[in-house]
């Protein structure tokens, strides 16, 4: 056929194309009109309303009523089951038949009593393969169940997507019928579709865009869409422009199959469950038609509701992981937050989730998967590799809003010097489409060019599931050699990672924590569930130990190994990283606080000092006796209550922006004066109340006892306020340009000035247990038992109390509120002063357990050096008789230390974060003790067999 030459008007031949396949234009005429062909409505339909999530055996078992299309239902978070009824015409015989389905809420098909396929329209997923070419074999009388969440993929936020959500949302069904499918027609959309990518991704500029522009026109004008006999030829013209070879030192863009999804966030756990099913029996599918397609999915507490939700999807789940398709990523029970989890309570993510990957997979992760976290603690590499983990995926540092991090691919060195190979992908998404936007981007952002030449790309629906699509896949094939563009493999975690570790000798390195440059106020906001999370771990190490202690003195008595792995898992979900960072709903809020009160339920059966306490509570002086030092700045008071305006760009339980900085208030309104409460003796004490607002008041006492080097503030703050900050300034005499925070399993310092953007972006950080600034034999530490945001600007040290954002809960921090902190200036260093033991006592309070009079006393556990911590003592996993005990060099130094110990001990061996013996390094018991040797910031884990 001959054509008159194509005018040189780019946008109009590229508008054409585009009209040709869109969805909105011309669908009377154009090929996207031709999607579907005859179509006939359903036999019958009809609903059942549940305020519950039930089981299908359950659902199955209800009266359901005639449901009309487009009648609605509700309100939100109820489930609405459908019974479906269908006959599918005779004549449609060899026809791809589908039930095409479009809500606004998310829906399982379930088929023969077994979940078979979720559909989600913002996932596009809208219809369920009945048969993909009918024969007469084939049922024609059907009957399915559509379970259907009276939710979206992303909640039911009022208004905006992170707004609360709207209770009383109204949900219908927009379209249930059956339909033939062209696949004919959605395989030459396809081509269009990536001819038409091509040449906007590539620009006026390069040849091969003209080229896929003259191709993509040429194909238009030989596609008839009234007659499909005319589509293989415009397929031959697109098969031939993707089968152009590229050369050999194209980028290589590693294609995985991923679906995020939050374990809770805008939506409760429950929701969750229903999630990964709707999802991961989905992706099933796939792998039925698609035996090259590899799915990386996180989180063993995921797997283990699937098991326990859906059994037959978990067996079909671990045949596909044996055959590869399938691939358990992270190693971790959930994708935990970064920052706040103390650093026991990061070795049990690990020990649980790879634990039961193991179990359940016979797999060992060797990739530690977090791409949506707040922020990464520079303890990390240590922990992962004590766990068996070489390498680490994350791309939330792109978020940054100030600096732009310097690299993708690179190794990434922590606090004691561990390394582990990070790659950050490109394309700065874990929700990819297999567009060709996507696979640009990938090449066009890569930092490491010269140095890193392959790159991983995750497609598929993610945040609220979804996962992948036969579209993504198809748009994947389509350009995985293709001249112009990376050369695009579908691959695994393990087959990327060995190729960057083979050409690794130029990558760079990072040292130190990656700290997220947004998302600040996570530290603070949902205080209660943060006081819960350290109460919680407090309360779990105190138990282990004495339930340890009890083994060691009775061999009759029953260690509780799982109800401590129950309650231990439950904590480890709430650090899940939007709930402990308190960036959820108020549903998940009640759920995470109800957890741990479940917790503490089951587990609860001399003058160092001299203050002087103005009548609003601030310290006017802060005098250490002994040093004759004045804590306290001149003309400054400390204990000073500031409020700001906290009034973020747009993620609002999530941001606290820098300029909140310049709306600070104090607090100076006394609402009762500073009285005496107790005086003399071992305690003295004061109290007073200030008024923040009409609405929220501050009452407090302050503590001084007896041979006590720090000051305690008990305090009561009943919030009522909305987009408020509250803080508590200290300003010292002390000049230093670096301050001290603790971290997981030790400390790091951070700048207290503002000279590099990068220094400016650390205007609010986190820290755990306490911070501290000091100048040679000088310094004040700030202590707490419950909060996490710090800033230490010059010569002022400030604590993050509360919050009062009201999205994605409106009522967010709002009741009353009880937290301590305290203050302690000392002498010589932080080390010296033993500011991290005083942390720790302030933390694990002492417990009054009654006994007889004629108990002795005696010490199971001691150790000659202040420099070492015995962080945890518990009962090893695999074996009765054994203890483990967990150590961590605290001050940065290296050491030999001598762990004393009144107990029988047989056998001592050093063994990994995993409790796996290492049989190359018996520990060196002598008549002292057990004698190890430290590096700076090191962690030692110890068998002890009784």
């Amino acid at each position: 056929m001959y054509h008159q030459p194509v005018l040189k008007n780019r946008r109009t031949v590229l508008e054409r194309a585009e009209k040709f396949i869109s969805d909105v234009y011309f669908t009377d005429c154009n090929l996207r009109g031709r999607l579907y062909g005859y179509s006939c409505p359903l036999e019958s339909l009809a609903s059942f309303l549940c305020p519950k999530r039930i089981t299908f055996t359950e659902a199955s078992k209800q009266n359901f009523a005639p449901y009309k299309v487009g009648d609605t239902f509700g309100p939100t978070w109820w489930t609405c089951w459908f019974k479906i009824t269908l006959s599918i015409p005779e004549s449609w015989r060899g026809k791809e038949v589908h039930l095409l389905w479009e809500s606004d809420g998310e829906a399982m098909v379930w088929r023969d009593g077994q979940p078979v396929q979720g559909l989600t329209k913002d996932g596009e997923k809208t219809s369920y393969v009945l048969s993909d070419c009918l024969r007469d074999e084939d049922p024609h009388r059907v009957m399915l169940y559509v379970e259907m969440a009276c939710n979206g993929l992303f909640g039911a936020g009022q208004g905006s997507m992170i707004a609360a959500p709207d209770p009383n949302r109204r949900f219908s069904v927009q379209r249930a019928e059956l339909v033939v499918f062209n696949r004919d027609v959605r395989e030459l959309l396809t081509d269009f579709e990536m001819l038409v990518d091509i040449v906007k991704e590539l620009g006026e500029g390069e040849q091969r865009s003209y080229q896929a522009l003259f191709t993509v026109n040429e194909m238009v004008n030989l596609c008839d869409p009234s007659d499909p006999s005319s589509f293989s030829e415009a397929r031959s013209l697109a098969h031939s422009f993707f089968s152009q070879r590229n050369g050999e030192s194209q980028h290589t863009v590693h294609a995985m199959g991923h679906c995020h999804i939050d374990s809770a966030w805008l939506w409760p756990y429950e929701e969750t469950i229903r999630k990964c099913g709707r999802s991961w029996v989905t992706v099933i599918r796939l792998m039925e038609k698609n035996p090259e397609f590899v799915f990386t999915c996180s989180q063993a507490q995921q797997f283990q509701w699937v098991k326990s939700w859906y059994p037959g999807l978990f067996s079909e789940i671990q045949k596909y992981v044996k055959k590869g398709q399938f691939i358990p990523v992270g190693g971790t029970w959930v994708e935990m937050d970064g920052n706040l989890p103390s650093g026991e309570s990061m070795v049990r993510q690990f020990l649980e989730g790879q634990r039961f990957f193991d179990q359940e997979f016979g797999i060992h992760c060797k990739e530690f998967w977090l791409p949506d976290t707040f922020g990464y603690s520079a303890q990390l590499p240590q922990i992962m590799q004590g766990c068996g983990i070489t390498n680490f995926l994350t791309q939330k540092l792109s978020w940054n809003l100030v600096n732009t991090f310097p690299h993708n691919t690179f190794f990434w060195e922590g606090l004691d010097g561990s390394k582990v190979l990070t790659h950050f992908p490109p394309g700065n998404s874990y929700v990819m489409k297999g567009k060709i936007e996507d696979v640009m981007k990938t090449v066009k952002n890569n930092k490491d060019k010269g140095r890193a030449n392959h790159s991983a790309a995750l497609f598929g629906f993610g945040d609220g599931g979804g996962g992948p699509t036969q579209l993504m896949l198809d748009r994947l094939h389509r350009i995985k050699d293709s001249d112009g563009l990376p050369k695009v493999l579908i691959s695994s975690p393990d087959q990327l990672f060995s190729l960057l570790h083979a050409d690794s000798a130029l990558l760079c390195t990072w040292t130190g924590e990656l700290f997220l440059e947004l998302h600040n106020g996570t530290y603070t906001t949902q205080a209660q569930i943060k006081q819960g999370n350290r109460q919680c771990e407090s309360l779990l190490h105190d138990v282990e130990m004495a339930s340890c202690l009890a083994l060691c003195q009775d061999r009759t008595f029953e260690y509780p190994t799982e109800k401590l792995k129950q309650l231990w898992r439950l904590l480890l979900l709430n650090q899940f990283h939007d709930v402990i960072p308190g960036s959820c709903i108020e549903m998940v809020v009640e759920d995470a606080l109800r957890y741990y009160e479940g917790t503490v339920f089951v587990l609860m059966e001399n003058g160092i000092l001299r203050t002087i306490v103005n009548k609003d509570g601030t310290l006017a002086s802060l005098y250490l006796i002994n040093t004759n030092r004045e804590a306290m700045a001149d003309s400054s008071q400390g204990n000073q209550f500031v409020m700001f305006d906290d009034v973020p760009l747009y993620w609002d339980a999530w941001d606290v922006m820098d300029y909140h900085l310049q709306t600070r208030k104090p607090v100076q309104e006394v609402v009762h004066p500073v009285r005496v409460v107790s005086s003399g003796g071992l305690r003295g004490s004061v109290s007073f109340s200030l008024r923040i607002s009409e609405k929220s008041i501050i009452t407090q006492e302050i503590v001084m006892d007896a041979m006590c080097p720090y000051i305690k503030f008990n305090t009561e703050v009943k919030w009522a306020e909305s987009h408020k900050f509250l803080k508590v300034e200290f300003p010292v005499r002390v000049h230093s340009s670096n301050a001290t925070y603790e971290i997981q399993f030790g400390h790091l310092q951070r700048p207290t000035h503002r000279n590099t953007s990068w220094d400016w972006a650390r205007f609010e950080v986190w820290g755990h247990k306490w911070t501290d600034l000091s100048e040679h034999n000088f310094g004040v530490a700030l202590l707490n038992d419950c909060k996490y945001g710090y800033s230490v600007h010059k010569n002022t040290m400030t604590l993050s109390l509360l919050r009062a954002p009201k999205a994605p809960d409106a009522n967010a921090d709002m009741g009353t509120h009880h937290f301590t902190y305290a203050i302690m200036p000392h002498s010589g260093s932080f080390q010296d002063a033993s500011v991290i033991q005083c942390a720790y006592n302030l933390n694990f309070p002492l417990r009054l357990i009654q006994c007889s009079p004629d108990i002795v006393p005696w010490s199971a556990f001691s150790i000659n050096t202040e420099a070492v911590i015995l962080e945890t003592i518990k009962q090893a996993e695999d074996s009765k008789g054994t203890l483990v005990l967990r150590l961590y060099e605290s001050h940065g130094s290296s050491v030999t230390a001598t762990l004393s110990t009144s107990l029988p001990v047989r056998e001592a061996w050093h063994c990994d974060l995993l409790e796996k013996q290492d049989p190359t390094r018996p520990a060196c018991i002598t008549s002292e003790g057990v004698t190890l040797n430290f590096s700076p910031f090191q962690i030692v884990s110890l068998l002890l067999v009784l």
